[in-house]
């Protein structure tokens, strides 16, 4: 049995207002989050932190020895959030306070508007990981790359070639609808895990785990900023923290994937597919039709909770083709207007103003007689489960 202590990685973001527009975290509400979290390190409360930003979300990476969902770890973050706030409205930010639904905090800022990504784990002699944040989609976007990254023996060679990783990893996937998981393991339920992730808009990696010794490898935030309003305030802007080396994949394994600007839905009002982008911090900021879509990197050591780094893992040549892909996506998709495929489809688009369009329409819709009658569109689906 293993006696060490463990370290918990809390990743917790909020867009609490922006500077001109939906585009990029104004410096002093990440200085007033700072100040929050050093006078924290400074009791004990957490072990390291580092404050940053991607687009209009500020993000929160901090370790601490208090475990996943520690009430007195999310009272910090919005504690952190509140104060930045403040700064927010004092300068007349866009949007000041958009992801923080409520007043009060309530032990936990689960279904209070920020994003959560929390692990917990024992320390490897070297524990790097790798922080992903995204601006401008939704939780589902990390569906493509978090399979490639743990499922796909093409994108990740140490499935076939490390013994330490050839038996697999199993995934928790999260109906965002019903608010139920199902875990499914690979490669024997592969193609069971592809059937639901394809509809990356409900169904949700939640998190991955080694099979052989059920070590915990990857976690996403899932929370639906509109699922918990009632309406549509923005978009999710989901984070993630994958492990690497040593009995997970290799840091260029967990990359690897970002080199395929994927479509993924978000982008201008949270209501158009668009690619995503892999960008350097510097170019952390939404600026092209409120975007496009696009994702940071940043690269630690974890050694006893300190956070070593970070490494700007985008921040290199390496991405250039890729980035140059998305931009050519971005004008394709772009020419398309207000039309499906770069518009959402209709279930996505409950949540904007186009029921106020159809409600003001629906008395001027006419019966055409002798035209025939559709079957009602099946719009329920069932949770796939196994034994």
């Amino acid at each position: 049995m293993n006696d060490k202590p463990k370290t918990t990685v809390s990743v917790i973001k909020a867009d609490i207002g922006s500077l001109a527009g939906h585009h990029v975290v104004h410096p002093d509400t990440m200085a007033a989050a700072t100040k929050v979290l050093a006078e924290a390190k400074s009791k004990g409360i957490i072990i390291d932190f580092y404050v940053t930003h991607v687009g209009d979300d500020l993000e929160l990476i901090m370790t601490h020895n208090k475990g996943v969902d520690a009430p007195e770890i999310h009272e910090l973050a919005w504690s952190a959030f509140k104060e930045a706030t403040k700064i927010s409205k004092e300068l007349g930010l866009y949007a000041a306070g958009q992801d923080l639904l409520s007043e009060a905090f309530s032990g936990n800022v689960r279904g209070l508007g920020p994003g959560v990504a929390e692990m917990e784990f024992v320390e490897r002699p070297a524990e790097p990981i790798v922080v992903f944040m995204a601006d401008k989609t939704e939780p589902g976007a990390y569906n493509l790359p978090i399979f490639r990254i743990f499922a796909d023996p093409f994108n990740t060679a140490g499935l076939v070639i490390d013994p330490r990783l050839h038996d697999g990893f199993k995934f928790e996937v999260f109906d965002v609808f019903e608010s139920k998981s199902v875990t499914l393991s690979t490669p024997e339920e592969m193609y069971d895990l592809l059937a639901i992730i394809g509809t990356p808009s409900r169904y949700v990696i939640r998190r991955v785990y080694r099979k052989s010794d059920n070590e915990i490898g990857a976690v996403v935030s899932v929370e639906r900023l509109n699922l918990i309003a009632g309406k549509y305030i923005g978009k999710d802007d989901p984070v993630a923290i994958v492990r690497a080396q040593s009995g997970f994949p290799a840091l260029g394994e967990v990359l690897e994937p970002f080199t395929f600007p994927h479509l993924v839905a978000g982008w201008m009002r949270g209501s158009h597919h668009g690619p995503l982008m892999p960008v350097p911090q510097r170019y952390a900021k939404a600026t092209r039709f409120d975007g496009p879509p696009r994702i940071i990197a940043l690269g630690f050591q974890v050694k006893n909770g300190r956070l070593v780094g970070p490494s700007d893992l985008f921040d290199d040549v390496a991405f250039d083709k890729a980035r140059e892909l998305a931009q050519e996506i971005a004008d394709y998709m772009r020419r398309h207007g207000p039309f499906m495929p770069h518009r959402l489809g209709p279930e996505e688009m409950e949540y904007t103003t186009l029921p106020q369009v159809l409600e003001k329409l629906k008395d001027r819709f006419v019966k055409v007689e002798g035209e025939f009658k559709a079957r009602k569109p099946i719009v329920e689906t069932k949770m796939l489960t196994h034994e």
